[in-house]
């Protein structure tokens, strides 16, 4: 197998990309295949660090009649990712892939502490590190929490799994005419609203230098081809 283009990569996934077809819950032929890439990214010798959401479990407050105050909401939607997060390491193990949970809010009988030496330790190791919780506070979203992580281990770029090829100039599922995008600068994303990531997690990145590859991961062996230097999805880099 050729060589990887990065040594060491954060991978993004959004909860509902868990959930496959269905309607919420979590879809184990999609994470069956999500592993055995993961694995794959390991045997080409690249340190990964996963972050996953929640919303495929729980998506917080968005009704207004829930009852739920903003911070009860949030912190029940890093519980969710907690979830995915367990599911994920289950199948990882399954694949001969050795992993650590880490969660930004303590839960000892279930996972690590989320410390950034530590973290850091496990992925030189050669460990899967899963990064469960968010960043642990309300009112952060976990691209956020995805964009923080991949600054503190140290990775090179951030991948962020979708299930869109790239960024569109309109939604392309309602506009058959929108525009995708082969590359954008972090500016261009926050003055058009592009909805890539939360502003916060755009800014974390441009601050830092960190690239952002937006890409399918419906499509089989794409985080191969990314981390091989083939040209899929969009890149985000650059003013």
């Amino acid at each position: 197998m050729s060589s990887a283009r990065y040594k060491r990569i954060l991978l993004k996934l959004s909860g509902e990309a868990l959930q496959g077809d269905g309607e919420g819950g979590i879809d184990f032929g999609i994470v069956r295949q999500l592993c055995g890439e993961v694995k794959e990214v390991r045997a080409m010798g690249v340190d990964i660090g996963l972050v996953v959401g929640g919303g495929n479990i729980f998506r917080g407050t968005h009704d207004c009649d829930s009852g739920l105050d903003k911070p009860t909401g949030d912190y029940m939607g890093m519980l969710a990712t907690v979830i995915n997060a367990l599911a994920v390491q289950a199948v990882l193990e399954a694949h001969d892939v050795p992993t650590r949970v880490m969660t930004a809010i303590e839960m000892p009988p279930v996972a690590e502490p989320y410390i950034r030496r530590r973290a850091v330790r496990h992925l030189e190791k050669g460990r899967v590190v899963i990064f469960g919780a968010g960043t642990g506070n309300p009112f952060f979203t976990t691209d956020t929490a995805a964009a923080l992580r991949a600054n503190e281990i140290g990775a090179e770029i951030l991948f962020k799994a979708t299930k869109v090829d790239g960024v569109y100039d309109a939604d392309p599922m309602k506009n058959p005419d929108a525009k995708k995008y082969d590359t954008l600068s972090y500016t261009t994303i926050l003055a058009k609203n592009l909805g890539v990531m939360d502003a916060t997690a755009i800014s974390l990145c441009r601050e830092n230098s960190l690239p952002i590859l937006v890409f399918d991961m419906t499509q089989p062996g794409n985080i191969v081809r990314a981390l091989k230097g083939e040209r899929i999805g969009t890149t985000v880099e650059g003013e």
